[in-house]
This record gives structure tokens, sequence and C-alpha cells, in this order.
């Protein structure tokens, strides 16, 4: 979805971008592996625990180190939504935040379902891939969120009070839509962050960071994407 608008791409603009996917991709998958340990533990127990400078590299989390966690898991369904968003768009259909919760349902069924089920077709590869099956402590805003078709939004969001990280935490990937524009990058990020937290707090955070990743996507510096 990165040249929705704008001048068309030449091969090494197009290397670049996909350098820049890969590497949100791996630093969110690194980042949520690193913290897994230390998710619900206060500063004190983890100094505690892995010394006063706090964690420093990979420790056993989910019976080994760098277990892949439900935040990983999400982020790759928010792709996965973003790209059948995209096609549906080239066949004249087109709202995103539809797409993001069909694929949110999808994860869903991965920490409920023993395995694939490989009948739903629509289900498409990721949700047939067997190695996501594999329950991972998702707190009960994201199974309550998901748990029925009824879609969250902004105006009638799930679970009102929840202000937790998790929505903000699968949203990276709206920063990859480069071709956008900020704003639209950010609303769209606070839309699907209403389908399970509906806090100001969760849904704000999940457009910041998704307009601080976008910032980065096109180039700019850390610090140009946070004051943006």
């Amino acid at each position: 979805m990165g040249g929705t608008t704008g001048a068309v791409w030449g091969r090494a603009e197009q290397q670049d971008f996909r350098s820049r996917v890969r590497g949100t991709l791996l630093g969110v998958a690194v980042g949520d592996a690193l913290g897994a340990p230390v998710d619900s533990l206060a500063l004190d127990a983890i100094r505690e625990a892995h010394g006063a400078e706090g964690l420093s590299d990979l420790a056993p989390a989910h019976g080994r180190r760098g277990a892949v966690t439900h935040l990983t898991q999400l982020t790759l369904f928010s792709v996965d939504g973003l790209i059948r968003a995209q096609v549906r768009r080239d066949t004249g259909a087109w709202h995103p935040p539809t797409d993001l919760h069909r694929a949110y349902r999808r994860w869903a069924a991965t920490q409920r379902d023993w395995g694939p089920d490989l009948r739903r077709k629509d289900d498409g590869w990721l949700a047939h891939e067997e190695w996501l099956y594999v329950r991972r402590d998702a707190p009960r805003s994201l199974l309550l969120g998901l748990g029925d078709e009824t879609m969250g939004t902004p105006e009638a969001p799930k679970n009102p009070d929840e202000r937790g990280p998790e929505a903000a935490a699968r949203s990276a990937p709206f920063g990859l839509l480069v071709g956008w524009e900020p704003q639209l990058v950010a609303q769209l990020a606070v839309e699907c962050a209403a389908q399970t937290h509906g806090h100001p707090v969760g849904c704000l955070a999940a457009g910041a960071y998704a307009v601080i990743v976008h910032g980065l996507a096109r180039g700019e510096s850390l610090d140009a994407a946070v004051q943006r």
C-alpha cells in the first residue's frame, strides 16, 4: 500500500521501502519478545529480577527465549488486514476498519482453536499457519473486544474504559501507508484501536505510534516523526 498516491516508484525506491517494511516488522517482533518476560512487572520487580539496569537481553517467556507474543501475532494480522483492504479497494469496496476487524477476528480464532480450519478458504494463508495457534496470555480486553462480530468504533467503542497498550502495540503497520497523509494514518489507527480499547489513552496512543512509524518510513528523523 506504499504507492497509493504520488509519483511512481523506481526499483531503488521500492527496495528501500521493502527494507523499511522488513525492519519495522522485525523491530516489532524483537521488541515484543524482549518485553514479554517483564510485561506484568513493575519497575522495582524488573530490577529485582534482572538487575539495576533492568532487562537488557532476551529472557525466557512462554517457555523459551524469543517466543512470538500475542502482540507480534496481532501486528501480523494488521498487515494481513491492510493487504486485504488494498485488494478490496481495487475492486471498488473500501472500508479498511472492516477488513482490519475481520483480520483481528481471525487472530482471535488462533487463541481458542486447536489449529487452522482449512475448510475456511477465506481465512487466507496467515490464518492457516499452524505455529500461530498457541495461547500467549492475551488480555481479556482483546478476547472480549473481538469475541463477536460487532465491530467497535470511536463512537461506540468496545471496552470503553480500556487504556492498555495492546491497541498501540499492533498499530505499527498503519505507519507503512506512506502514500497516505499523516492525519489519515492516525484516523485509521484510532478507528481500529476502538475495536478493543475504547479509552482515549488507548486509542490516541495507537494513532500517535502509527504516525511516528509513518514519519520514519517516509525517511524523517526520529525527532521529526515524534514532533509531528
